[in-house]
């Protein structure tokens, strides 16, 4: 398998459209991932262009760097979290930029990659930890959180209907052995929901995977703190896109944008938000509950 051949970038093109792009620009992804979008921007800035990627994942980081290396002279790949733009920018000395794209869905490389726990198709050890470095996996909230607080997490982040019988399940089980793989986890969600609603589109664990790697990462919380720290750094004229895989993401992103557009700060470009096209979803079927929203700073 090639390297860059881990990981679609969603909606791309219109990623692109929405920056407006052009060579010498600079330009901030701060959710690099695998370099799948990056590679795209860097075709439109270069030659001069500069292209600033920021990750937590080092692994991924180290994917992006194979897959950009033809562009070695226009990247700076910095192993961080996005909440932290203003001091990844500030210690490079760029006071403003051109562009700036977060992509918040989890790569396909983090979901493929089976130990690193993403994924309920695989039995891996509970991780999803998307930097290794960090101290708290999903292993520790399932075994060591009461069961309101793993019911309330089930709840906020993943608006998961049977969070309380789930909750329930989840401490029960533990009282024998410590839940320790994503396949224990699995299998508890299936055994919580009555089996009638068992039968959906989207498996039925999805939801509760979905919250405990929200809260582990803390992903909305720093979604929000790395949203009110762009402006600052956008030239006017420059262009924020934000591609979004839930509600609870979109839902910041769209508040952010109305109020910084009341604001003066922005105009917003997307009064909807823009979606992948049908052949898009099915040839990445990861595609098909992305948003794309898109500023311009005033």
């Amino acid at each position: 398998m090639m390297l860059n051949d881990w990981h679609k970038p969603v909606m791309c093109v219109e990623a692109i459209d929405c920056l407006r792009l052009k060579p010498g620009l600079t330009v901030v992804d701060a959710t690099i991932g695998t370099a799948g979008h990056a590679s795209k921007i860097l075709e439109a800035i270069a030659p001069s262009g500069r292209l600033i990627g920021i990750d937590r994942d080092a692994d991924s980081l180290a994917i992006a760097e194979e897959n950009l290396k033809r562009y070695k002279n226009n990247v700076t790949l910095v192993h961080s979290d996005f909440r932290n733009i203003d001091k990844v920018l500030d210690s490079l000395n760029i006071g403003q930029v051109d562009g700036i794209l977060f992509d918040l869905g989890v790569s396909s490389y983090q979901l493929d990659t089976k130990e690193r726990g993403f994924s309920f198709r695989y039995d891996a050890p509970l991780d999803m930890r998307m930097d290794k470095t960090s101290y708290i996996a999903a292993y520790d909230l399932v075994n060591n959180l009461t069961e309101k607080e793993i019911s309330d997490i089930l709840w906020s982040f993943g608006q998961e209907r049977w969070h309380k019988p789930i909750a329930k399940h989840l401490v029960r089980e533990r009282l024998g052995v410590p839940v320790s793989t994503t396949a224990q986890l699995r299998d508890i969600v299936l055994k919580a929901i009555p089996r009638k609603f068992g039968r959906s589109r989207i498996h039925p664990a999805t939801r509760t995977f979905q919250a405990l790697r929200i809260a582990v990462n803390r992903e909305l919380e720093a979604l929000e703190e790395a949203l009110s720290k762009v402006p600052r750094f956008l030239k006017k004229g420059g262009v924020i896109s934000v591609i979004s895989f839930h509600s609870l993401e979109d839902r910041i992103v769209k508040h952010n944008f109305k109020d910084l557009g009341q604001e003066g700060i922005y105009q917003v470009i997307t009064k909807k938000p823009i979606t992948p096209e049908e052949g898009e979803v099915a040839d990445n079927p990861r595609a098909r509950s992305g948003k794309l929203r898109a500023a311009r700073r005033r």
